[in-house]
């Protein structure tokens, strides 16, 4: 895929986040001129990302941007916006539906009114009933972002993968090192991991592209995996010792993660135990014709990769209808 050439303003909303702090590197090597959205502003420059040094900012609390005229001065001066923002679990103001549903409502509805362009990173899985607040406000915030009708794109990544950042993929990868791998029963669907690197990419190819915005993109990498097979992925980076496969009883599992709710302790929350009975794999690829290549193997080289010409995920996006 093509970008501009010429420079564009972007506004990355989470900018310093895991997610947020990739698409920033991303647009900032194709010309881009970045303007951070963070909770605090004023954040000393040492403990900011390195990527992030040198970009504007603007403070952004989503748990107060509620409705479309709250974006006014977020949004001057913008022509792209790209959201990362997102909470692993409600704390003080910040709450499941403001976060995620609400505030990308007010603010789809202020790009739509301004003709911006708006790319909103959601996540795989997210359209079956669910129990959980996570899942179930992530789903009605893409539904408000594309009943907007504006220029806008809801990005849905598989499971993302890094070596030095990312609460999620650092537990993952410890996990990844011990003998015994604890997988819960009821874990049965497949994960499309991909290298968060190359949804840092693709997310600045779509926002700096001539292209009509697709109205929604799922990607991810190259293997469907189970999450015990995942896990045995991740763990050749570090030794060809197998680990102990332990199988966890369902229930057990998910009371686990309610106690992980309410400790605030580990990336295992309920919503992620409702995520990992289901795939997370995308029913058309597109990160490959986004990338204009492969994405990025996890795991040490010799792990035999299927052919992308037959894997069932490998398929173009859904473009906006007209």
């Amino acid at each position: 895929m093509d970008v501009r050439q010429t420079c564009r303003k972007v506004l990355v909303l989470g900018g310093c986040g895991f997610i947020g702090r990739h698409v920033v590197v991303a647009l900032r090597d194709m010309g881009a001129e970045v303007t951070l959205g963070t909770r605090d502003p004023e954040r000393p420059l040492r403990r900011l990302p390195p990527a992030t040094r040198g970009c504007a900012r603007r403070g952004a609390r989503l748990e107060r941007l509620l409705r479309p005229g709250d974006w006014t001065a977020l949004l001057d001066g913008m022509q792209v916006v790209v959201n990362c923002v997102g909470i692993l679990r409600p704390r003080g103001a910040e709450r499941y539906d403001r976060v995620h549903h609400l505030a990308p409502a007010a603010l789809a509805r202020a790009c739509a009114e301004r003709g911006l362009r708006l790319l909103h990173v959601s996540a795989l899985g997210l359209e079956a009933p669910a129990r959980s607040g996570f899942i179930r406000s992530k789903h009605e915030g893409e539904a408000a972002i594309l009943a907007a009708a504006g220029a806008a794109c809801v990005i849905r990544p598989s499971l993302l993968d890094a070596d030095d950042s990312g609460f999620g993929a650092r537990w993952l990868r410890r996990v990844a090192r011990w003998p015994v791998h604890p997988v819960p029963a009821s874990a049965r669907g497949r994960i499309a991991a991909l290298d968060v690197r190359d949804l840092g990419e693709a997310i600045a190819r779509l926002a700096l592209g001539d292209a009509p915005l697709p109205e929604v993109v799922e990607l991810g990498g190259r293997e469907a995996l189970g999450l015990g097979d995942y896990l045995a992925l991740l763990r050749r980076n570090y030794t060809d010792r197998p680990a102990l496969r332990l199988s966890v009883p369902g229930w057990l599992a998910r009371l686990v993660a309610h106690v992980c709710d309410l400790l605030h302790f580990t990336p295992l929350s309920f919503g992620h135990w409702e995520l990992l009975g289901r795939d997370n794999v995308p029913r058309h690829n597109a990160l490959p014709d986004l990338l204009g290549r492969l994405p990025r193997r996890l795991g040490p080289d010799r792990v035999p990769v299927p052919d992308q010409s037959t894997a069932p995920w490998a398929m173009p996006c859904r473009v906006r209808r007209s």
